[in-house]
């Protein structure tokens, strides 16, 4: 019954899927940004689905489970900073690519002021691909774990599924197919997400028996911060702050703002986000700690393993399923979103000159899929590292340029290659040097970016050449 059950629900997920090719036009445009007319609700609740991964069900939930209380801070810091980017960049990258008719992450980079820097885009697109490329093997890896728990099946199952149905929908479908599809998977993410921390809590008794019991899991378990300073506690904090405006940087996230029907729309479009992105979360962190005391054998499994080892504790067959359907719906909505990404850089930056045609986009998909895919299967990494140094690096390559365009400042392609090749380098050596405990490297990455342009000559920043922000 689990395995018809969630059968059933991915089924639904490959008919919206399919059904959204009806609506679909034959031309790059529509299967790269979906014509730019996508209603600020579904752009929302894709947004949504998209940020909350593999990451959230299995990562998120094993860290919870691990650190406790204080991975509440991820959360917070996560969502603030998320907000702070969507106010001071999205609305003009919304602006910006409609006006200089930009179908890619490379090409908002390199194209914002009028520009045409073809070494910038094709950098950008390199590590866009790269990058992503290690973020959706993450999101297949996160599904494989998860069915082979349940159910018994060889650890490349999942994947293999995952694959097959990314690929299916996304390749009919484009962009809009993602879209469509993860407006649906958000509903069931948080659906299940939520039945599951109600049985959770309604197993362990009153609210106040359980902080009780988890006040008693381990010395520190439910303090507030982590680190016994004033100073460790800020910078922690500040670091997952840091962390939530990368999602600047996240080409996969930022081309839902691209969809978007209308500019002035980006409010409604934060509210259905947020709403969304708060609930998902909080129950997320909620779930994690109920399930160190649901499973409190902590050395004698993989914590990534909570979720789906308690689903099958406390809940029925069918719902097992649909719990572990909510899980692949997360890593699916993230995998088809970093793929699409990946095939608009391939063809849209890494080659700019050759304007690849709508079936050669449609192929780079194809092939996408298969390196996602054939990466998933190479290792058994944890989902929760891949993700954070994925979006760090994308982050500390992205975010310190994208931020100074914001502001309107238009640096030289020399410029905006120093603040890229600078950010990157500052996170590899800060987690080279392991003082990723003292601070999440993307603040480090990102301030170093932001250094490079404000320290050097006026010459090499571009601020003469100022112009309109967008």
């Amino acid at each position: 019954m689990t395995i018809a059950s969630f059968i059933f629900f991915l089924l639904i997920f490959a008919v919206i899927g399919g059904l959204s090719a009806m609506r679909r036009k034959t031309t790059t445009e529509d299967y790269l940004v979906a014509g730019r007319n996508i209603p600020p609700w579904l752009a929302g609740l894709s947004a949504v689905a998209t940020n909350n991964s593999g990451y959230m069900f299995i990562g998120m939930i094993g860290l919870t489970y691990s650190t406790g209380l204080s991975s509440i801070w991820l959360m917070i810091g996560w969502i603030l900073g998320d907000f702070a980017a969507s106010l001071l960049i999205m609305k003009k990258v919304r602006i910006a690519t409609e006006k200089h008719h930009v179908h890619s992450f490379g090409g908002l980079l390199a194209q914002w002021h009028h520009t045409d820097y073809n070494l910038l885009r094709r950098v950008a697109g390199v590590l866009t691909v790269l990058f992503l490329g290690a973020y959706a093997a993450a999101q297949f890896t996160a599904g494989s774990k998860a069915l082979h728990v349940l159910f018994g099946w060889d650890i490349s199952t999942g994947a293999i599924i995952g694959a097959a149905l990314v690929l299916l929908y996304s390749y009919s479908g484009g962009i809009r197919a993602s879209i469509w599809t993860d407006a649906a998977q958000s509903f069931v993410m948080i659906v299940s997400m939520l039945m599951l921390m109600w049985v959770a809590a309604a197993s362990l008794g009153t609210p106040a028996h359980i902080w009780h019991s988890l006040d008693e899991v381990a010395p520190g378990y439910m303090d507030w911060f982590p680190g016994a300073t004033w100073l460790g506690a800020i910078l922690f904090v500040a670091g997952w702050i840091f962390a939530g405006f990368g999602v600047a940087g996240q080409p996969h996230i930022v081309i839902r703002y691209m969809t978007l029907d209308h500019a002035d729309n980006i409010n409604r479009f934060r509210v259905y986000y947020y709403a969304w992105f708060i609930t998902f979360y909080s129950a997320t962190i909620i779930v994690g700690l109920l399930s160190r005391l649901l499973l409190p054998g902590a050395e004698s499994f993989d914590a990534e393993l909570a979720l789906p080892m308690i689903s099958r504790q406390l809940l029925p067959d069918v719902l097992v399923g649909l719990m572990l359907a909510g899980l692949f719906a997360a890593t699916m909505s993230t995998a088809d979103s970093l793929i699409l990404s990946c095939s608009a850089s391939l063809t849209r930056d890494l080659l700019p000159e050759h304007k690849a045609g709508y079936t050669t986009t449609k192929l780079a998909t194809a092939g996408v899929v298969l390196v996602a895919l054939a990466l998933s299967l190479s290792g058994n990494q944890s989902v929760f590292a891949l993700v954070l140094v994925a979006w760090g690096l994308l982050a500390a390559a992205f975010v310190p340029l994208l931020t100074i365009y914001a502001l309107g400042n238009k640096p030289s392609e020399k410029m905006a290659l120093a603040m890229m090749g600078g950010g990157v380098t500052a996170f590899l050596l800060w987690r080279e040097l392991g003082l990723s405990h003292v601070v999440y490297e993307i603040m480090p990455a990102i301030i170093v970016g932001l250094s490079i342009f404000f320290m050097v000559p006026e010459q090499w920043q571009g601020r003469a050449a100022r112009d309109e922000s967008v």
